[in-house]
């Protein structure tokens, strides 16, 4: 189901709204693994987070050209999230190297849940498009294997990256629910009522915290 049929002019607005959110998002990302890059403990773990960085700035690339070439400012769509999305990494500021690498892992399949379950009422440019920002696959199993790693040197992370990931879990739910609703980004881009939308919403976060729940018994940790 989707706006698409019913009004193009209705739809447009909800894709601008739902573009500026993944473009300040993959922003920030950048910003963010940057910044925290300089706590890596070998220049190893730094060069990791680096070449993260440098793929979350490709994917805003490409959701920034998406939105010229629809005439829209991509400042402009940015904006009106910023706020509500450095509240969320204002709130969430890792403590040290592993609490940095954890943040990273949670928000990257975090986010690539949300965007797959947006894909699903979007025409099929934007999907095309959410398509190759999923595709750096390769940067979450980085992310993955290197928790693991962490955990096997020193299991006394575990109980503390455990407590974290519940904490980033809910802050970044919570973040996605006010977006989809405030906005409202699903209702509109899938033409429910603000009944359905909330019904939708409350479903696709059901589906996120149990994603997150198997990547983290993965990880041997509690989800």
């Amino acid at each position: 189901m989707s706006a698409i049929p019913g009004d193009p002019a209705r739809y447009n607005s909800f894709l601008t709204d739902l573009l500026g959110v993944m473009a300040y998002g993959e922003l920030s990302a950048f910003e963010r693994l940057s910044s925290d890059a300089r706590y890596s403990p070998t220049l190893h773990d730094r060069a990791v987070l680096g070449r993260i960085a440098v793929v979350e700035f490709q994917h805003y690339e490409l959701v920034r050209a998406r939105l010229e070439g629809m005439g829209v400012d991509a400042e402009v769509a940015m904006l009106r999230f910023q706020p509500s999305v450095d509240h969320f990494h204002e709130r969430t500021r890792p403590a040290d190297w592993y609490e940095s690498l954890m943040k990273a892992y949670v928000i990257d399949t975090l986010y690539a849940d949300y965007y797959r379950a947006v894909a699903r009422y979007v025409d099929a440019g934007t999907r095309e498009l959410i398509g190759q920002i999923q595709s750096a696959e390769e940067a979450t199993a980085v992310l993955q294997e290197r928790l693991k790693a962490a955990l096997a040197d020193d299991p006394r992370l575990a109980s503390r990256l455990a407590l974290w990931a519940r904490r980033l879990l809910g802050e970044a739910l919570t973040l996605a629910q006010r977006v989809s609703l405030e906005y409202p980004l699903l209702g509109g881009l899938s033409g429910l009522d603000d009944a359905g939308a909330k019904e939708l919403v409350d479903s696709l976060t059901v589906e996120l915290a149990a994603n997150h729940s198997r990547r983290m018994a993965g990880l041997g940790l509690a989800g």
